[in-house]
């Protein structure tokens, strides 16, 4: 993450500018600990805006719903590796006390400062910024459109986060401005709407996939070991 704003020229700017992060801080990786401070202290130079992901509703789950309980979704995600990490509990007594584990993970600068910062989306004059999608409705043959998105419920917008926005964008909207989403690795657009490559062969492509209002930009950094990044002027 860090290589890639120094690429994109984010630390030697000297225009006003923000980072926009588009969700999915965490998870299956292993410096939890280095990018929580980091984002901290974006926020704390007001130099960040945080969009929730999918991973995040995750982390809330774990940690509240869950009792801090390490069930095979949370596992196989990186949330459990995640709370262990930043909250610094013991792996072995986890398993045992996993309420104080739950606990722990609650007191986190992750769950207390930056994941209640984060908003559902986050919208300029020509851009939309969002995890996955806009609230949408899944239909057999694609997907049906929500006039008033932006006023969607919690569990719409939770649902949001879930879509594969590449998959999405050519039948459920309709306004002028350009969607910019992570969640769903962009080898899925290039491979199979550009047809471009394959999804995880050696050919595949994980660049940002740019379509008819839509700038999509997860990398599947924890396969590809690198993070999208890219400058928009507004």
């Amino acid at each position: 993450m860090i290589a890639a704003l120094n690429q994109a020229g984010f630390f030697a700017d000297q225009q006003p500018h923000k980072l926009i992060v588009l969700g999915d801080l965490f998870d299956r990786g292993k410096e939890a600990k280095e990018l929580e401070a980091f984002i901290s202290d974006l926020m704390d130079k007001d130099l960040v805006i945080l969009i929730r992901g999918n991973h995040e509703d995750l982390y809330e789950d774990l940690v509240t719903v869950d009792k801090g309980i390490g069930l095979n979704h949370h596992i196989s995600n990186g949330t459990y590796d995640t709370a262990l990490q930043l909250s610094g509990f013991d792996p072995v007594i986890a398993t045992i006390r996993h309420y104080d584990f739950a606990e722990a993970a609650q007191q986190t600068i992750y769950y207390q400062k930056i994941i209640p910062a984060m908003r559902d989306f986050y919208e300029t004059e020509h851009y939309v910024f969002v995890h996955g999608w806009i609230p949408c409705f899944r239909e057999r043959h694609g997907y049906s459109h929500i006039s008033d998105w932006r006023k969607a419920s919690d569990d719409l917008w939770k649902n949001a986060r879930w879509v594969n926005g590449m998959a999405a964008y050519a039948t459920v909207y309709e306004e002028d401005k350009v969607i910019v989403c992570g969640h769903w690795h962009t080898s899925y657009g290039h491979s199979k709407i550009d047809h471009n490559g394959s999804e995880f062969g050696s050919d595949a492509v994980f660049t940002p996939f740019y379509g008819n209002g839509i700038i999509a930009l997860d990398a599947c950094t924890s396969k590809t070991g690198f993070v999208n990044c890219i400058v928009l002027e507004e």
